[in-house]
């Protein structure tokens, strides 16, 4: 049997898996370096490029809804809490003075973006519909629509942001570190993540794992040995008493939290139109739990 073809990016819970020390049985790894890793996701998506990858949230529901021959696997690759990837140029707005004003993001389809404006929607009220996101990339799934409020640019973003152009910016904590003008439009945001925990029990994910449907139902002994080998490698990464988020968040298995984070992710992907159409978490994992849970 040829290896698998792998992307996956390097994390403390994959890199025993990249360097041989977990091994999945009776199959061989054949990994690919892409980074960053969500360049992996559109040949991912529109040539099937890779027998594995790791995969957004929001390109994984596209891609489903466009029919995709991508299945699902539970493995939580990567998730964070998103009330600190929403920037502002100095301090002074709140959420609510973003209505009517212009929001810079990579691509509409982000993830990041996704939980973002599901929480500006659902605790502040302000809706996704109620600005215009600026973007610099298109969705990775080449028939996914974006809503009229979707503009592209060429710019960047942060300098957008600096002459004024936009009111805020979505990224990530690591990359907005490197502005010292940046400044978080929540100040309040470790109070409001801790807050979101207590009240739903789960931290956002980010990053799942995927497969071509035609290696699943032709070589299911092949994917059931990969996912035991992801599983074992989370478990011997995790510390016995987390120490990050990312800690936290990274876990195996079709369980009721997953559940529940994954239909809150699709309720705010369908209230933003990043998909139109029902679907539900469960289903994502239908095929896993056919070929690969019950096996």
């Amino acid at each position: 049997m040829s290896p698998l073809k792998v992307a996956i990016r390097d994390y403390a819970h994959t890199r025993a898996l990249k360097d041989g020390t977990i091994a999945p049985e009776g199959c061989e790894l054949d990994f690919v370096e892409v980074e960053p890793i969500h360049r992996a996701f559109a040949p991912m998506v529109r040539e099937l490029r890779y027998d594995v990858s790791e995969l957004a949230v929001a390109t994984l529901l596209q891609a489903v809804e466009a029919g995709r021959p991508l299945v699902a696997l539970p493995v939580v690759l990567h998730g964070n809490h998103h009330h600190r990837s929403i920037w502002t140029w100095g301090s002074g707005l709140a959420p609510a003075d973003l209505r009517g004003r212009r929001v810079g993001v990579r691509a509409y389809s982000q993830t990041t973006g996704l939980w973002v404006r599901g929480m500006l929607s659902d605790t502040y009220g302000v809706a996704a519909q109620d600005i215009t996101w600026v973007t610099t990339e298109g969705p990775h799934v080449a028939s996914a629509e974006e809503p009229a409020n979707v503009e592209r640019t060429d710019a960047g973003l942060v300098d957008l942001l600096r002459t004024g152009d936009l009111a805020a910016v979505v990224m990530g904590a690591r990359s907005a570190d490197h502005v010292d003008e940046l400044v978080p439009l929540l100040p309040d945001w470790k109070a409001r993540q801790e807050e979101h925990v207590r009240r739903h029990g789960w931290i956002p994910v980010n990053h799942l794992a995927v497969v071509r449907r035609d290696l699943l139902e032709t070589r299911p002994d092949a994917v059931r040995a990969l996912y035991r080998a992801l599983a074992r490698g989370i478990d011997e990464a995790r510390p016995q008493t987390p120490r990050t988020i990312r800690d936290e968040v990274v876990r195996y298995g079709v369980t009721d939290t997953l559940l529940a984070t994954l239909d809150t992710a699709i309720r705010h992907a369908r209230e933003q139109q990043v998909i139109r159409s029902a679907m539900t978490a469960e289903s994502l994992f239908a095929d896993f739990t056919k070929y690969v849970a019950e096996s």
